[in-house]
């Protein structure tokens, strides 16, 4: 198997089905038959995202905000939103393995784990949404992941960017948003959504710790400190870290922060 040809046609997949029955079969492949890591092999640059046919991208601020969550609207536009995370976190974990060549074959076995987990997240929301008579593709989205995808274009940015500060961020806001759904009237829909995104954020953290082994590694091989991490982040999230308060100092320890760098973020003794 062509590893970087085949992953290609993954993510140009232009349907939820097809990536996922193509994944799938790739995944398969790659476990179990003989695969060549084609270094010559040209990989692309995607200027658009695969769900650029069935999903109407506007910016940030005007997608729909997730307000009454004790009504259909309100869990319909909570899921779409997460779904929209997890389907495009497939590509980011996707194109992690696509994009950075010549590494130990237990990098690609960690991210294409990831896209395999990316994979069954999206379809438990995707599940839910049906439940409730909607659809991946119902709702407008945003483009920021996929333009983080974009702007990383090394190794060490990467590592740094997507799961050591995009994802590492949801173990934040997923508690948070928990504890919304766990104050609201006890109902079938809120107690399968609590349950799903509580699968989610168990399962995000070992991501997270995959991020945090790789860019250790990056480090390394760039010779630079691990402090590097916050230069990025102000790099291209001048913003930072704007809840402090709401770090999630447990999952973060597990996922492999420091306690120095959990300091910096929090801008107090956490640890």
């Amino acid at each position: 198997m062509n590893f970087y040809k085949e992953l290609e046609l993954v993510l140009q997949a232009k349907s939820t089905v097809q990536k996922v029955k193509e994944f799938e079969n790739f995944y398969e492949s790659y476990k179990t038959s003989e695969v060549v890591f084609d270094e010559e092999h040209q990989t692309l640059y995607f200027e658009e995202p695969s769900y650029r046919d069935f999903c109407k991208v506007i910016p940030p601020q005007d997608v729909p905000k997730r307000k009454n969550l004790t009504v259909a609207e309100g869990q319909i536009n909570l899921l779409h939103a997460i779904a929209h995370i997890e389907y495009s976190a497939i590509d980011l974990a996707l194109d992690g393995a696509y994009r950075f060549k010549g590494l130990p074959k237990s990098y690609y076995d960690d991210w294409l784990e990831v896209a395999a987990d990316e994979v069954r997240h999206f379809l438990m929301l995707e599940k839910l949404l049906k439940e409730l008579d909607a659809e991946y593709g119902d709702i407008e989205v945003h483009n920021a992941l996929f333009e983080a995808s974009q702007r990383t274009k090394t190794l060490l940015e990467r590592m740094a960017v997507v799961p050591r500060y995009l994802e590492a961020n949801g173990l934040d806001a997923t508690p948070m948003i928990l504890t919304k759904l766990k104050k609201l009237p006890k109902k079938e829909m809120v107690s399968k959504i609590i349950a799903t995104l509580e699968v989610i954020l168990e399962e995000e953290v070992d991501h997270v710790k995959k991020g945090d082994v790789w860019f250790e590694y990056a480090c390394e091989k760039e010779n630079v400190e691990k402090g590097v991490y916050f230069e990025i982040i102000e790099k291209y999230y001048p913003q930072g870290f704007l809840r402090p308060k709401n770090l999630n100092l447990e999952a973060r320890i597990e996922a492999g922060f420091s306690c120095s760098e959990l300091k910096h973020m929090a801008k107090r003794e956490v640890c």
